[in-house]
């Protein structure tokens, strides 16, 4: 900034969501330029607890200003052509001084899980963890399948649930694939498990350096 330049007009509203940083409902991006990229974000959102995009926001939060059409157009394009399902979203252009900011807000859907289309065609779902987005693991796809066919199911304790819920009692949570591997049971099989043990919100999951990692939140009983 010259010496002669006067600070920036920021709305009170924008100036307080931008000083929150980026985290698990809130991402900044300078601007959009791949519609493929952003859809993984959209999607993200979507799948996990919604989210805010501030377009025409550095990492570091000061405003680069966005092309409010342009950016409305990418990000339409990203929510119906490269998601799917497609995902809903309103926006808001914000006037920051002689710059624009376009905010655009995501509802936690019900249609989960949402996919992004790839450079190959391939269609992944993703998670938001913290401040990044992750592919969804196994577990999570058939967690979601559980709650679209099997909502009156009630928790049955078995021998085997009994040994995976004992490794989950660690710390730091485990892998489905140390459960699968330190048990001796089928991947698959460990993998419908988790989901059941997360649907009846036994367990938790994050992400440790992009790794979906399990831990009990209660005691078997």
């Amino acid at each position: 900034m010259s010496k002669n330049a006067s600070p920036i007009a920021v709305p009170k509203y924008l100036r307080e969501k931008i000083a929150q940083g980026e985290h698990q409902q809130l991402d900044f991006k300078y601007a959009i330029n791949d519609a493929r990229k952003i859809a993984i974000t959209l999607c993200a959102f979507a799948n996990t607890d919604g989210g805010t995009l501030l377009i025409g926001v550095k990492d570091n939060g000061s405003i680069a200003g966005a092309k409010l059409q342009e950016e409305t157009y990418m990000i339409e394009s990203a929510a119906k052509m490269y998601c799917q399902p497609p995902i809903d979203f309103h926006t808001q252009g914000w006037k920051a001084g002689d710059r624009y900011v376009l905010e655009v807000i995501i509802e936690p859907s019900i249609f989960k899980p949402h996919c992004a289309e790839d450079v190959d065609g391939k269609w992944i779902a993703y998670l938001r963890s913290g401040d990044q987005n992750f592919p969804a693991p196994a577990v999570m796809m058939h967690y979601w399948r559980l709650e679209d066919t099997q909502r009156g199911e009630h928790y049955q304790h078995t021998e085997k649930e009994q040994r995976i819920f004992e490794m989950l009692q660690n710390e730091h949570g485990v892998t489905a694939s140390d459960c699968a591997r330190k048990l001796n049971i089928p991947r698959q099989e460990v993998t419908r498990l988790l989901a059941k043990f997360l649907r009846w919100e036994l367990i938790d999951m994050h992400f440790e350096q992009g790794i979906a990692r399990y831990k009990a939140l209660t005691h078997s009983g």
